[in-house]
């Protein structure tokens, strides 16, 4: 084989690695935050972008303030008490300070509605994708912890 054959061998597997490298980056950095989608479609009207609880455009209209989501690990001795904050989005279980039911029940709401996100679920297992949605929240909730 010739240099200038080796050569472009060479450089032709030199390309196609930087081109799997550069499409490998450029996939992760398109990657969709299902919960954090969520969260801004469904939350962020009463807490805020943040979950600080200070930039909601409904915060105004509530009764009692909005808590900031991003201490709720810090309000409960270091832990993020995952199963409350779920059944508190799912609606089984109310918190006092929502008052008279201000918070949606976000279970009956997603089993009622279908979710840009999670289209591949089969339309008889709605009860499935709304606990899917509750879920992304939860587990997004859990990484804006401080």
């Amino acid at each position: 084989m010739k240099i200038s054959t080796k050569l472009r061998t060479f450089s032709a597997t030199q390309i196609g690695i930087m081109l799997i490298s550069v499409s490998a980056n450029a996939l992760a950095a398109d990657k969709l935050d299902v919960g954090k989608m969520e969260y801004k479609a469904s939350c962020a009207v009463c807490h805020g972008l943040t979950g600080k609880g200070d930039d909601g455009p409904l915060k105004e209209l509530l009764a009692r303030p909005v808590p900031d989501l991003t201490e709720l690990a810090k309000n409960n001795k270091g832990v993020f008490p995952f199963d409350r904050v779920f059944q508190i989005i799912d609606g089984r279980q109310e918190v006092k300070a929502h008052g008279p039911r201000e918070m949606p029940v976000w279970g009956n709401a997603f089993n009622n509605q279908s979710s840009l996100y999670f289209e591949n679920y089969p339309p008889q297992d709605s009860e499935s994708a709304g606990r899917s949605r509750i879920l992304a929240i939860t587990e997004y909730l859990y990484r804006l912890q401080d």
